[in-house]
């Protein structure tokens, strides 16, 4: 008897989320925190901007001698560069630059665009009230004061703002790591010159790239032919990782090395009622879970976006990815007892189209969707119309 979905997503989780419960934070610089999850507040440790300084670039001057068509005096000028200006003497004026410290005196900057340069003076045409143009320190953020919270996941403005802060390392929760072992002897890497009967290995692939994006970390990628002793070998160079994920060898024909090696070790192989994604198995080796999904590609991946990335993806903080209901373009018919994970496509605002059939060989379909549509098991037709959930790909 097929288990369930519920059953064996369950399953998964009570091996894997164990272990990835034990992934402590860890510091990364800057330049390796982007996509990363914050494991803690961030405080400024000082006050932005760090000094007072102009918006404009123009005439630092006070307010009250700056009055239309007042002529003042220009005393010099402020670049944005290192160096505490001099103070602003009464009825004169500062050139002064975007950026550069505004001196003591000064309130108010005229913008060059309302002033005219008459040789070292400077003509005013629109005054400004005092705080114009002027950047106070510490308005954007005071030192001690949050400036980002634990849980946002990092983009290039909390990187921004962490450097401008001055912070260069910050802490981050760990990633889940994940070890990937590909199966079959007919299997040759991409751009090789395939002999008759072989296959291009696309899911190696597929996995780093899943597993990436679900916020995990690749710890190692091998590939094995139908041999157990060979599986055994890189199993045991895998142990370092939180979940060893296989593919491929579950099934019930000859040359099934996962389920050769692994069941006679306590492994759990059976038939999830689910298509693509029948055959499952699940097995802890040296303490490590390890996750086996069938060999065929679409299988392979709808499996991990089923069983295993929900899992990495709360590890490492991420939010969970986007399910929501859609109504059918177009009528659909499904096998009865199994839950179908079709490959569909958003059509507006809240629709879904199927763009590829059933079969779990279909990787170009697969690839043409951006979506999982969920049929029931005890559902045979739909509709066009009709509401089915969705999982965004």
């Amino acid at each position: 008897m097929a288990t369930s979905v519920e059953e064996h997503a369950a399953l998964v989780a009570s091996l894997v989320e164990p272990r990835l419960a034990q992934i402590e934070p860890e510091t990364v610089p800057l330049l390796q925190a982007l996509g990363r999850v914050l494991s803690s507040d961030v405080l400024s440790p000082v006050d932005l901007p760090l000094f007072r300084n102009s918006q404009m670039d123009g005439f630092a001057v006070r307010a009250t001698d700056a009055t239309p068509t007042t002529t003042l005096p220009v005393e010099g000028v402020i670049a944005a560069a290192v160096g505490s200006p001099p103070a602003l003497a009464p009825r004169t004026a500062l050139r002064i630059m975007t950026g550069a410290p505004v001196p003591d005196g000064a309130d108010t900057i005229i913008p060059v665009e309302d002033t005219t340069v008459d040789g070292d003076s400077v003509v005013i045409h629109r005054g400004r009230a005092a705080g114009e143009f002027v950047r106070e320190r510490g308005s954007d953020i005071r030192a001690g004061e949050l400036l980002l919270t634990a849980g946002t996941m990092l983009a290039s403005r909390h990187l921004a703002a962490l450097a401008a802060a001055g912070i260069t390392r910050v802490s981050v929760l760990g990633r889940p790591t994940v070890a990937i072992v590909t199966t079959g002897a007919e299997l040759l890497d991409p751009g090789a010159e395939p002999q008759p009967g072989q296959v291009f290995d696309s899911n190696s692939v597929a996995l780093v790239a899943a597993v990436t994006a679900a916020g995990g970390e690749v710890t190692l990628v091998r590939r094995v032919v139908d041999d157990p002793a060979q599986l055994l070998a890189v199993l045991d160079e895998a142990t370092g990782a939180d979940v060893i994920v296989t593919s491929g060898g579950i099934s019930h024909g000859d040359f099934e090395v996962v389920r050769e090696l692994l069941e006679p070790r306590g492994a759990r192989v059976g038939h999830v009622a689910m298509q693509p994604g029948g055959p499952q198995a699940t097995a802890v080796f040296e303490g490590v879970p390890v996750i086996s999904f069938p060999g065929n590609p679409v299988s392979t991946q709808v499996s991990f976006e089923v069983f295993l990335a929900p899992l990495l993806r709360a590890a490492a903080g991420l939010p969970a990815a986007d399910r929501r209901p859609r109504r059918l373009a177009g009528p659909v018919r499904s096998v009865a007892g199994k839950r179908q994970f079709l490959r569909g496509r958003g059509v507006g605002a809240d629709g879904v189209e199927i763009v590829a059939g059933p079969g779990s060989h279909l990787v170009a379909g697969l690839a043409a969707s951006d979506l999982l549509v969920i049929v029931p098991e005890d559902v045979t037709e739909l509709a066009g119309g009709e509401t089915v959930e969705t999982w965004a790909l």
